[in-house]
């Protein structure tokens, strides 16, 4: 798969930072002085720790080179280094105030270990906070397993992509065996965009990429254009022309035992 476009993910960054605000203003933790922002991207959340967190020492973590070539640029006062927290994780401290990350752990396998490896780097008191994308059942989602299994296009992705996301009552499970005072909720935004066009162009940047990258130049548009037309077909025009992208999401929250 391609690198993260840190420029594509930011078009919409307002959108898509919101969670971060929002998780982030739940957390109870008195006067942090360590805190990682694991998935940090291009570092828009993890200045949202910042803002709300000053004086404490924040660190960001990626496994995006574009992502943290950015995040340096733009916040150079915060401390930004690659790692694949679905890999190793023993260079990282192990007492941290707070352990957060925004729509990241989606794309890592094997939740249960990535959790217990997570509650893992926090100190005495800590907090886990992770918010986790939870559209399955949207029409964009939907959109794209039915393209891609279509005759169309089934022999372009001869795999399937791995969701590797689960439902709540598996997360209070987990959480239930290796942490405590844990929360699991979730949170339905609905982003007003300005067309169709838009939400084809939100996805560039996050779920299409497993598929475009698997295509050549010239079918990436064609791939699109289906896209596109079933967004569409999917996602009506409110009176004034704007269109609402209803967006679930899932918010998780824990203490180490």
């Amino acid at each position: 798969m391609t690198d993260w476009s840190a420029n594509q993910y930011l078009k919409f960054k307002n959108e898509r930072t919101q969670p971060a605000i929002d998780l982030v203003n739940r957390i109870c933790v008195e006067s942090p002085k360590k805190i990682i922002d694991i998935g940090c991207g291009p570092g828009n959340s993890t200045e949202v720790l910042g803002r709300r967190f000053k004086g404490a020492y924040i660190a960001g973590v990626d496994n995006s080179e574009h992502m943290i070539a950015e995040a340096k640029k733009n916040y150079p006062h915060f401390d930004f280094s690659l790692c694949d927290v679905g890999g190793d994780l023993l260079g990282l401290d192990k007492d941290f105030d707070i352990v957060f990350s925004n729509a990241c752990i989606q794309w890592v396998p094997n939740h249960r270990l990535l959790l217990k490896n997570l509650l893992g780097l926090l100190g005495n008191g800590g907090v886990l906070a992770i918010q986790i994308p939870f559209n399955f059942n949207e029409p964009i989602q939907q959109i794209i397993d039915e393209i891609r299994t279509s005759e169309k296009w089934t022999g372009y992705f001869p795999w399937k992509r791995p969701y590797h996301t689960l439902n709540p009552s598996e997360y209070y499970d987990i959480f239930s065996e290796i942490a405590t005072d844990f929360e699991v909720w979730e949170v339905t935004y609905y982003h007003v965009l300005k067309s169709h066009e838009d939400i084809l162009e939100w996805y560039r940047g996050t779920g299409m990429r497993p598929y475009l990258s698997a295509l050549s130049e010239e079918m990436k548009p064609l791939f699109e254009q289906d896209v596109l037309n079933g967004v569409i077909h999917s996602y009506p025009q409110q009176k004034n022309g704007d269109v609402l992208f209803r967006f679930p999401r899932l918010f998780l929250m824990a203490h180490p035992i």
